[in-house]
Order: C-alpha cells, then sequence, then structure tokens
C-alpha cells in the first residue's frame, strides 16, 4: 500500500511538472507557476521544479526570489550545469556581477559545452567592462552553437564598445540573417551606423527594431536622440514623437491618483535627488561635480543616483559630494522608484533624457512631488510625469520654445549650467597659424553630429580658403572604416584627403585637452551644437563659430558664446557662419590677441560663476517647492 502511494505521488509529480513546463515553454507564467508549487508540495525537495519555478521568478523581475529557489535547487542537485548558470542570471540582474561569474564559471567547470553559460559570462563580463575576455566568451558560445543569433549580437556590442566599428557591423548583419525579427540586433545596428555618422540608415534600423517590437524602450530613445540630429526633422515632428514615447512607454506607469507623504513645509531643508547613467568620465560630471560642491547643504540635503555598472575615479570623486549615494544598475525601475520614495525625495532631477542607460521609467512612477529634466538631453523628455525642464532664455527664447517642451520650461537667469575647467590646464599657446603653416579649424564632436548640413557649410569654408585644413577628433575615428567613409563624404564635397585630419580617441585627457593646440578655430556643428567640446576650445582660448538653430540642441553655441561675451561669433546663417570663420582666419594678429585673452574671460564670466549659478539653481528649486506646497 505505501510502495503504491509513493509511485502516485511520483506520477502525480511528473504530470503537474509536464503540464508546468507546457505553460512555461508557451510563456504562459501565470498557469506554469501554481503547478511547480503543486510539485513542491507533493516533494519539497524536488530540484527540477526548484529550479524552474526560481528561472520563473527571474523572469518575472522577482530577482531575490529567484536566487533563493534555484539555490535551493543546487542544494538538491549540485551537478546540474544548468542551475548554476540561471542562478547567475538571477545574481547579474541583481548588479551582482562577481557573483554572477563566478556561477557562470561553476556552470562551466561541470559543463564545458553549455554555449547558454559560455554567452552569460560574457555578458556579465561585458558589464564589468572587461571587454576582450567577453569576446572570448562569445566567440566560444559560437563555436559550440553557431546559430545563436544573441551571441552574434552581443559579441557586436562589445566590438563596438572596443572602437573595432567594421568588425561589429557583419555580427548583427549574421544575427539577423537568422532572426530578422530581434529588435535588440536592428537596434545595436543602427548605433553602430550612428557612431559611423550614418544617420539616415541608423534611423532605418531604430524604425525596424520598434516595427518589429513597438515596446523597445532602447531603441525608442535611440530613435528621439537621432532625431535631434538631423536636420530635416521639424520641431513639430521632433515634439510629436517625445509625446508618442510617453504614450506608448511611460504614461500608463503614473498613478492614479498621484500622491507624496513629503512634509509640506516650504521653507525646510530639501531633499534634491539627481538621476544619472554619468556619475563617471562624461561630459555631464564635468558640468554637475562644480555644482555638487558648491551646494549649500544648509539649503538641500543631496542624494545621487547612479545607474553605473562601471564607477571610475570620476564616480570615486563624485561620491563624498552627495549626502546619500544609491546605486541603482541591476535594479528595476519599480524597485528604484520605491527606493525614491523612502528616501523622500522633494525635487528629482534627471540628467540624461533620452540618452543611453536613462532612468527616464522610473520618473513615469513619479516618485517625487516635484520632477524635472536638467542638463543632459537637448530637447523635451516628452513625459507627462515631468513637471519641468531647465533652460535658458537664450536656448529657448519665452514664447516659440514653450510649445517645444511638454515641461515646463523654467529659464535659469544667466545660462543654463555653468562651467569649471581643470585646474591643471597648459596655458593657452598662440595661434599655429602665426607660425606660417595654413590656417586649421577643428571640431572635436561626436562624428554622429556631423550630418550632411555640417559637412556641406564645412566643404565650403576649405573651398573658399584653399589652403585651410581641418582636424576632427571622435572615438569612432579609431576605426579605419569610418575614417574611410568620412573622407569619402568629404571627397564628394571636393575636399582632398590630405586636406583633412582624423583622431580617435585619446585615454589621456591632458593629450585630448593638449590637441586644441593644434587648432586655430574651432567650428561647431548644426543643427546639434556641441557642449563640452565648445567650453574645452574656450578654455584653452580657441575661439567658437556657432549657427544659432530653432531649438535647444541648436542655440546652446549662441548661450555660451553669449555667456563669454563673444555674440559676433554666433551667426544667424550658413552664409554668416563661414564668414565669421573666414573673417578669423584673415586676421591671425586679432586672433592671437583674442586667443591670449580668452581663458580669463571666460573665467571672469557667468559661465564660470559656479557660486552665483548654484545659487541660482537652489533658488530655482526652492520656488518649484514652494509652488507644489500652495497647491496641495
Amino acid at each position: 500500500m505505501a510502495n503504491g502511494s509513493d509511485d502516485g505521488a511520483v506520477n502525480s509529480a511528473a504530470a503537474l511538472l509536464q503540464a508546468a513546463l507546457e505553460h512555461h515553454r508557451a510563456g504562459r507564467l501565470p498557469e506554469a507557476e501554481p503547478l511547480y508549487r503543486q510539485v513542491l508540495a507533493v516533494d519539497p525537495g524536488h530540484a527540477r521544479a526548484l529550479h524552474l519555478l526560481g528561472f520563473l521568478a527571474y523572469q518575472s523581475g522577482l530577482n531575490e526570489r529567484a536566487i533563493e529557489l534555484i539555490g535551493k535547487a543546487i542544494e538538491q542537485n549540485p551537478a546540474e550545469a544548468a542551475c548554476h548558470s540561471d542562478l547567475g542570471l538571477a545574481l547579474q540582474a541583481e548588479g551582482r556581477l562577481d557573483e554572477a561569474a563566478a556561477a557562470y564559471g561553476r556552470a562551466l567547470a561541470l559543463d564545458p559545452e553549455l554555449a547558454q553559460a559560455h554567452y552569460n559570462l560574457g555578458n556579465a563580463l561585458q558589464e564589468m567592462g572587461r571587454l576582450g575576455a567577453a569576446i572570448s566568451c562569445y566567440e566560444r558560445a559560437l563555436g559550440l552553437s553557431p546559430d545563436y543569433a544573441e551571441a552574434h549580437c552581443n559579441l557586436g556590442i562589445a566590438l563596438r564598445k572596443q572602437g573595432k566599428l567594421a568588425e561589429a557591423l557583419p555580427c548583427f548583419g549574421r544575427a539577423l540573417a537568422l532572426k530578422w525579427d530581434y529588435p535588440g540586433a536592428h537596434c545595436n545596428l543602427g548605433n553602430v551606423l550612428l557612431d559611423q555618422g550614418r544617420l539616415e540608415a541608423a534611423l532605418a534600423a531604430y524604425r525596424r527594431a520598434l516595427a518589429f517590437d513597438p515596446n523597445h524602450v532602447p531603441a525608442h530613445t535611440a530613435l528621439l536622440l537621432s532625431l535631434s540630429y538631423h536636420p530635416a526633422t521639424s520641431i513639430e515632428t521632433l515634439v510629436a514623437e517625445h509625446r508618442n514615447f510617453d504614450a506608448r512607454h511611460a504614461r500608463r506607469l503614473l498613478p492614479v491618483p498621484v500622491s507624496h507623504a513629503n512634509d509640506r513645509s516650504p521653507d525646510r531643508r530639501l531633499r534634491i535627488g539627481y538621476v544619472s547613467p554619468d556619475f563617471r568620465a562624461h561630459s555631464v560630471a564635468w558640468f554637475l561635480e562644480p555644482v555638487l560642491r558648491a551646494h549649500d547643504r544648509a539649503a538641500v540635503e543631496l542624494f545621487c543616483y547612479a545607474e553605473l555598472a562601471q564607477p571610475d575615479s570620476v564616480t570615486e570623486m563624485l561620491q563624498p559630494l552627495a549626502d546619500r549615494w544609491r546605486m541603482t544598475f541591476g535594479r528595476s525601475d519599480a524597485a528604484v522608484a520605491a527606493q525614491i520614495r523612502a528616501d523622500a525625495i522633494d525635487i528629482l532631477v534627471d540628467l540624461a533624457g533620452h540618452t543611453a542607460g536613462n532612468r527616464l521609467l522610473v520618473f513615469a512612477r513619479k516618485p517625487a512631488p516635484v520632477q524635472a529634466s536638467w542638463l543632459g538631453y537637448p530637447a523635451t523628455t516628452g513625459l507627462s510625469a515631468i513637471d519641468y525642464r531647465l533652460v535658458d532664455a537664450v536656448t529657448d527664447p519665452p514664447g516659440t520654445a514653450d510649445p517645444q517642451a511638454n515641461e515646463q520650461l523654467v529659464r535659469l537667469p544667466g545660462g543654463f549650467l555653468c562651467y569649471r575647467p581643470a585646474r591643471d590646464l597648459r596655458a593657452p599657446v598662440p595661434p599655429p597659424c602665426l607660425t606660417g603653416q595654413a590656417v586649421t579649424f577643428g571640431s572635436f564632436n561626436n562624428p554622429a553630429k556631423l550630418c550632411e548640413a555640417t559637412l556641406d557649410a564645412w566643404a565650403a569654408l576649405l573651398r573658399r580658403l584653399p589652403e585651410a585644413r581641418l582636424l576632427l577628433k571622435g572615438k569612432p575615428f579609431c576605426d579605419e572604416t569610418t575614417r574611410a567613409l568620412m573622407l569619402a563624404r568629404f571627397a564628394e564635397h571636393g575636399i582632398a584627403p590630405e586636406r583633412i585630419e582624423l583622431v580617435g580617441w585619446l585615454a589621456n585627457p591632458a593629450e585630448h585637452m593638449m590637441l586644441y593646440d593644434r587648432i586655430d578655430i574651432a567650428l561647431d556643428p548644426f543643427p546639434y551644437n556641441g557642449t563640452t567640446t565648445t567650453c574645452e576650445a574656450l578654455s584653452m582660448g580657441v575661439p567658437v563659430v556657432s549657427l544659432r538653430g530653432d531649438r535647444h540642441a541648436g542655440r546652446v553655441g549662441a548661450s555660451l558664446l553669449g555667456q563669454v561675451g563673444l555674440p559676433e561669433l554666433v551667426a544667424g546663417s550658413v552664409e554668416d557662419y563661414l564668414a565669421i570663420a573666414a573673417g578669423l582666419a584673415a586676421d591671425p594678429q586679432s586672433l592671437a590677441a583674442l586667443r591670449s585673452s580668452l581663458r580669463a574671460r571666460m573665467l571672469s564670466s557667468p559661465l564660470c560663476d559656479v557660486s552665483g549659478f548654484t545659487r541660482r539653481l537652489e533658488a530655482t528649486y526652492r520656488s518649484l517647492w514652494q509652488a507644489w506646497c500652495a497647491a496641495q
């Protein structure tokens, strides 16, 4: 009798497990979960059911629960390689990368032929910044399973991060040959094309990704940023596309009703939260660092929410400047939003917009009563949940610019940002043209900004001055194919390749800044101006010629040059732009005088008045907070 009962329990567990597996494989997770639990009710130590229930928890975003369940499965059956690999997935999703890599290593020690574990280990190593080791893992996975589309794609991502764009491109081609409806491969293909300056092809790739998966957030954010680079994108189209992002991804996350338990005292110390993936060696950090240092801690308490897989020396420098530092990498949007609510943040500030690594879907959940976007993105976020965007009267003129934003525009007096040059910069040198060589123009902007309109203008300038040269610097120029593409674009305009010098990424920041010694005049791209590059050039004594556009991205140059007292370098038309640049080139002595005085002029200008800017920013925060309190 007892044996018959035991056999029945085993048969019952087997039948339940099979039914659960059928639901699970079909993606019916709510139907699978109770069946796994029934198996465990019959046999609490059933390793397979523990493993699969844990994997289901991982798929549902319940990573801690997944770690617990898969850990119990491993206790029951420590020799099952797939269990260790799946444990690694849950650990990695929690941002516990070292533990994840160790779990994948245990899986491979048990089964060196497990392609999935090689792939997973590659992903963990890539997040840790160990790109060479990650590439080896992907290649091993593909050696075992050549039809592994995801491994082809992630190999391409790692090669792109190494600057090997020509090697990355065919990886995405192979992934798409195996799986044409793979949105991630289309999106990452678009990223490489954008790096190469192939804007139209990049936009097409992002749109294909969204056609296959309308909810693919990375493709949608990449599309929005790329549209900002395109001169043919009307303001109306740009605003509509950003609002479409809100409708598709964000608005449904807004709680109804929105409520916050923050102390409504209008004059108390405020809790300010800054959210960014760029608390690292990144241009956003150069503008934020002086503000964090200058904040009045009696007036504000600072929280930084850092979306960082790989903290660096800049992270170490920034971290002590915050009262509270929260690492958000690997945490779900809901979990980060809950943390912000628990921290009782009064004003939450987005520093990324639709750039890589943003956490806009945290903002969509409205975890703070007042939410604003500032600094890191030159257009509306489109989000209904973000109340304000911090700009200035030059980047966003009153009246005309307001319809371009989903948020309410708040214009900071004097300028929308401040900049403090590095303290150890070498003194500016005389313009190189004084030595008798031809005038050298230059731009160190991201090549993605160099649209055809910009290249048309620069080629026209080089035709006007037949002896002049152009020096361009950008990380993608480490790639030979990308260099050849850029030279070919200029050749189509009749500019010989020997007149164009292309410089790739320089690891040493001092070498990067010294490169400004080799150019006489900097050229600002349009319709998407530079920001960091303009400030760097001015700090090295190099004047910047900019074209004023019809939206924030195209008016940053006008704002920066106006703050340092050089409005005459801002053009109202392409012809004026060429005339200003040619006029500077024609008068080396005046150029030398400007160059010798420019850093001092900049340091004494509102652009570098860190204390004054921060006090104005804090006053703005206070007024936004008091407005919210009054409305309650």
